[in-house]
């Protein structure tokens, strides 16, 4: 699947990172991973730290899949609001997965801190903002839940929120102080840098084609002719697991994203902040390291790659007019845009666990606007199972929830 169209910001602005090899020999290894992305490059940082020989392999080059078109804002709030996935899962379950979004940003720091990574990981508080006036109930409905749960939130009233942040339109919303961006692209490379010095091998363009398994291993026929024999396979493909999985878990949407050129003054109040709207579709923005505005959203159902990019210049333009209503006093001059394709579930939560169809195997799909914080809670999640231990949100995520 085409997962993006146009030059995401993050691929110029950090280039080539890396090279890799595709494979042309026959090996073996504990872990093998499918998928080069950040999830990948999380689950094999945990796989190599626990002491198993990790292979991780990709039909693409490193990361340019979904990938390098991520927005990268880090927050423990799920797609579908606290209050709203309580009454769908009982309040118990809702609370647990979204203090493990928090917990997943907390140790996405330490992560950072222990590569000495150089990819921007900045704490910054959030704003989900009320854009329309019948919003305000059900965002005071979730500061309640929030508040309840134990998170740290207040309410800002809409003159409090222009004053402090440079904001025009609104109704007020919820301030939240756990929150977090990086550059993805980035840390995805300078993860497995890290590791492949502590015995990883990477391999791009190199695609898995068929699986057969005996009673030991599974053995993974590739398309460059070579075979990977693998105690345990780790499907970290996103999106496209829905070539791979035939039952319908997931919706694929096409979403949008502009950024500005540098401008100092624009992100002089909100450089520490995280904004998401009510607006249906929602639309989220943030300062990126250098001082640009990176506003993304438009989001719609994906039907394929040609209509989807068809349309960037429409949804760029309705982005550009959308930032001009939330700060009138300054000017937004678009220097990158790009759409790419993601998914949403019915609950807002990841499929990370095994399959019934597929032996020794396991998926880490982080869903949604949390994909990355997800792919952080897959990591220890993995780890518990690869120790066969369970661990307590595996039926939160399950396949056939």
């Amino acid at each position: 699947m085409d997962l993006k169209s146009s030059e995401p910001f993050w691929l110029v602005k950090n280039g080539l990172m890396n090279s890799y090899p595709s494979l042309r020999e026959d090996i073996e290894c504990d872990v093998l991973i499918v998928g080069g992305g950040i999830t990948g490059a999380l689950i094999a940082h945990q796989c190599v730290s626990d002491g198993y020989h990790t292979v991780l392999i990709d039909k693409r080059e490193i990361g340019n899949g979904s990938s390098s078109a991520t927005t990268s804002m880090l927050q423990y709030e799920i797609d579908v609001p606290l209050h709203r996935l309580s009454e769908m899962i009982g309040r118990e379950k809702a609370e647990a997965s979204y203090k493990a979004c928090s917990s997943a940003i907390d140790r996405l720091s330490e992560i950072a801190a222990e590569i000495k990574s150089k990819a921007g990981f900045v704490r910054k508080e959030s704003l989900y903002l009320a854009t329309r006036k019948k919003d305000v109930a059900g965002l005071r409905k979730e500061l309640t839940a929030r508040a309840d749960a134990g998170f740290d939130v207040e309410w800002l009233e809409m003159e409090v929120i222009a004053k402090r942040f440079g904001v025009k339109k609104g109704y007020g919303g919820i301030l939240s102080r756990q929150g977090a961006s990086v550059d993805a692209f980035c840390l995805l490379h300078e993860l497995l840098a890290y590791n492949e010095k502590r015995g990883l091998r990477i391999f791009d363009k190199t695609e898995l084609l068929e699986v057969s398994s005996d009673k030991k291993q599974s053995n993974c026929m590739l398309d460059t002719g070579a075979k990977i024999r693998t105690g345990k396979l780790v499907y970290c493909i996103g999106y496209e697991s829905q070539g791979l999985i035939k039952e319908k878990f997931v919706d694929l949407l096409s979403t949008y994203a502009i950024v500005s050129e540098i401008d100092e003054a624009a992100c002089k109040k909100v450089r520490d902040l995280l904004i998401w709207t009510t607006d249906e579709p929602y639309l989220y923005m943030r300062c990126t390291d250098d001082s640009r505005m990176l506003i993304g959203g438009g989001d719609e159902e994906f039907q394929d790659p040609v209509r989807r990019d068809a349309l960037l210049t429409k949804k760029a333009n309705r982005l550009h007019r959308s930032f001009g209503q939330l700060f009138p006093e300054r000017t937004f001059y678009t220097d990158f845009s790009w759409t790419g394709t993601f998914g949403e579930t019915k609950d807002g939560l990841p499929y990370i666990g095994n399959h019934q169809k597929f032996r020794d195997a396991y998926f880490v799909l982080g869903f949604g606007g949390n994909g990355i914080t997800f792919s952080v809670i897959g990591m220890e999640m993995l780890s518990f199972w690869l120790k066969n231990r369970p661990h307590p949100l595996e039926e939160l995520f399950a396949f056939g929830r």
